[in-house]
């Protein structure tokens, strides 16, 4: 019997749908170490996350990991679930649906926008198959930098299931948009946004998420993205190291990850007596767990309670205008040829005020 997944009918002469998929980390179903055991054993099990040999990774991770991790695990998610769902679920459905909304006045050709989790629901393959009508799909990963971990799993991910369709479409996938001019200009913004309500910091701290050293090592470009992203934020800033500072969180386990450790740096800038710190993540463009939960809530008690005096966590971007203005353009410069857009004015006018706002902003910063 055939393996091939059941497929709508083939119609010659049909005109050609493209679709797009977006394509988030994941997260739990619930705040529970039920749910937590599920997600996080999908989500260590992935080679891609933990390449440790499984004959020495299979036993730690069945016998102590999953059975200690989920309860403590369960209990922070639980500190920044929203009525709605978790955090990221929320933000990255959000997205979605402006970005639908964006592309269908921006293309004439019919388009569908879907969005998954690598690890947990909605799951690619379900995602995939909501786009079976499609003959053409852009896969856009909603990381910014690329990594092995992330973005090189999601397309393992999503050509594992297209393995299992008869009428494959044609795919185009987005690597990377760490050095994208309209995502750099949105995290820009938020950045002067907050700091218009809210004053500047003494140090800004620009925070990654961490992976193994020895991924660098390997030729993982992760860490010279996660740099690039820094040099050009600081630079539409307006601010130099040392005044903002890169630094990498969310460690895990013994071996050496990248340096040097955001807890660690907020415990010195502590200990300095450093007035005030910010903390913004650019390799989340959703809030999570990781900003709300680890940043907002453990780095700030980790610096207060070192000595220092105040300390800002500066939120994702989420759905701002002009990070879904600039998703659109990443998915219209990957979808050339495959659709025909139309002079939007209105576009045009929103893209000319958020780079005259821009300009004011940058103009009055310190």
């Amino acid at each position: 019997m055939s393996s091939y997944q059941t497929e709508p009918p083939y119609q010659h002469g049909a005109p050609a749908q493209t679709g797009i998929l977006l394509v988030n980390l994941g997260t739990p179903d619930a705040p529970t170490a039920r749910a937590l055991r599920s997600y996080l054993k999908q989500f260590l099990s992935d080679p891609r996350v933990v390449e440790i040999p499984r004959f020495f990774w299979w036993p730690l991770l069945h016998g102590i990991i999953l059975n200690t991790r989920p309860k403590k695990s369960a209990e922070r998610y639980a500190k920044i679930w929203m009525s709605e769902g978790s955090p990221l679920k929320v933000h990255t459905e959000r997205q979605a649906n402006f970005l639908r909304g964006y592309l269908g006045e921006r293309i004439k050709s019919p388009l569908s926008i879907e969005y998954a989790m690598r690890y947990g629901k909605p799951s690619i393959a379900s995602s995939l198959a909501s786009l079976k009508h499609c003959e053409r799909i852009l896969v856009l990963p909603l990381y910014p930098q690329y990594a092995a971990s992330t973005t090189a799993s999601s397309f393992d991910a999503v050509f594992k299931e297209l393995q299992c369709m008869r009428n494959v479409p044609a795919v185009r996938t987005v690597k990377h948009y760490h050095d994208h001019p309209g995502y750099i200009a949105a995290l820009a913004q938020s950045v002067n946004d907050y700091w218009m309500k809210n004053g500047r910091p003494d140090k800004l701290l620009v925070s990654f998420h961490g992976v193994p050293r020895s991924t660098l090592d390997k030729g993982d470009p992760y860490h010279c993205e996660c740099q690039k992203t820094a040099r050009l934020l600081g630079e539409a800033l307006g601010w130099e190291e040392p005044r903002y500072l890169v630094c990498f969180q969310s460690r895990f386990g013994r071996a050496e990850w990248l340096k040097p450790d955001t807890l660690e740096v907020l415990h010195k800038l502590g200990k300095q007596r450093t007035e005030r710190v910010d903390v913004v993540c650019p390799g989340f463009v959703s809030d999570c767990l990781e900003t709300l939960e680890e940043i907002a809530i453990e780095g700030k008690t980790a610096f207060l309670n070192s000595g220092g005096k105040e300390f800002h966590y500066i939120p994702c971007l989420n759905e701002r205008a002009d990070w879904i203005y600039a998703l659109c353009e990443i998915a219209l410069e990957n979808l050339h040829g495959w659709v025909s857009v139309r002079y939007d004015t209105q576009a045009a006018q929103i893209a000319g005020r958020m780079a005259r706002e821009r300009a004011l902003a940058l103009g009055a910063k310190a």
